[in-house]
């Protein structure tokens, strides 16, 4: 198994020859001043100089695709294709096809070779999202692939060989998945050479007017006859004490509801969602509505229920174990494993990151 500088230094040199031009990184769209993201951003932009393997971690609406996307930008591969394939949307059986291709007659319904993701980010860049999703028998054949960057397609005998960058992305705890043997061990570090987290919205509130801004700038590209809002000093409260269980993807189309449904130009605070002013009808739940309204699916809105209701009664309980337990009415083992499952630290241990 080689090592990642030397698979670097073999990839990187014919592509910078093709576009070498120092430039200062370009943010590719990215709003927010806090110092979290800024390390975020500071760290995309060494690994932009490099083709070394990223692993961009983070809850989902978090904005690891445009991190990677950044990153892409920034590098010498920018004027290369940059191919995204979301791991968990695409069912097991397909997903080898999708990424890999297949030939003509390789499985019932190929009635045509088809070219997989890989080929096409030939001299670019490829972004594998919710790699964590990934069959165990798929990872065997995705580790050869990062190592060697050959493949076959499925049904295939001919060697392909391409020059790619690797940029992979989860929501889920991979080192839970090593410790229960659902994801390889040897794959998770070939893909983690360079691994960056994104905080939760939660946890950079500093943010969240910044991305007001953006996101109304954006709704005023797009229409002419957008008008941006104005914020009241309450209504800005509420949405900083508010903890955007759907990230920035949740804030995003809460900007452009209000667009539409707020006719005044200043916006209030009863003006804003339920969810948000604490309001709605299932007030004491982390935003029933807003589950609906942000395309959250069942699993994930369930484990944001559990995790504010874990980090909630240890807030509680100064972070004793044993009387969180007894004031969510369960055992104390079980709380442990659900905060350990969850990454769930108190603020002073958080990353700073």
């Amino acid at each position: 198994m080689g090592s990642p500088m030397m698979e670097t230094s073999q990839t990187i040199n014919p592509i910078r020859k093709l576009d070498d031009t120092p430039r200062i990184f370009d943010r590719n769209g990215i709003a927010g001043v806090s110092r979290g993201l800024e390390k975020v951003l500071e760290t995309a932009r060494k690994v932009a100089k490099s083709d070394a393997s990223v692993l961009i971690t983070g809850e989902s609406g978090t904005g690891k695709e445009l991190i990677a996307r950044a990153i892409h930008q920034n590098s010498a591969r920018r004027n290369g294709p940059m191919v995204v394939i979301n791991c968990g949307a695409i069912p097991g059986e397909l997903l080898e096809s999708e990424l890999f291709g297949h030939e003509k007659g390789a499985f019932t319904g190929a009635h045509r070779a088809r070219t997989g993701r890989f080929e096409i980010a030939d001299k670019g860049t490829i972004f594998l999202d919710e790699i964590g999703d990934m069959s165990a028998e798929l990872q065997v054949k995705l580790l050869r692939a990062l190592q060697e960057r050959k493949f076959e397609r499925v049904g295939g005998t001919q060697t392909i060989s391409v020059d790619i960058r690797v940029i992979s992305a989860t929501n889920k705890d991979l080192a839970l998945a090593m410790e229960k043997g659902r994801f390889r061990e040897d794959l998770f570090y070939r893909l983690n050479v360079i691994p960056i987290h994104i905080l939760p919205l939660r946890e950079r509130t500093e943010d969240v007017m910044p991305l007001v801004d953006h996101f109304q700038h954006t709704l005023l590209q797009r229409s002419a006859d957008f008008v941006p809002k104005t914020f009241s000093p309450e209504a800005i409260q509420a949405l900083l004490d508010y903890d955007w269980p759907g990230n920035i993807r949740e804030l995003e189309n809460m900007i452009e509801r209000i667009s539409v449904l707020v006719e005044d130009v200043d916006v209030q605070r009863h003006d804003l969602p339920g969810c948000i002013t604490r309001t709605g009808s299932f007030h004491q739940s982390p935003g029933v509505s807003c589950v609906f309204n942000n395309g959250i699916g069942f699993t994930e809105a369930v484990d944001m229920y559990q995790r504010a209701l874990i980090t909630h009664a240890l807030a509680e309980t100064d972070w004793i174990k044993a009387r969180a337990a007894e004031l969510l009415k369960m055992n104390r083992t079980t709380l442990v494993e659900k905060i350990k499952k969850m990454d769930i630290a108190p603020e002073s241990e958080m990353p700073e990151f």
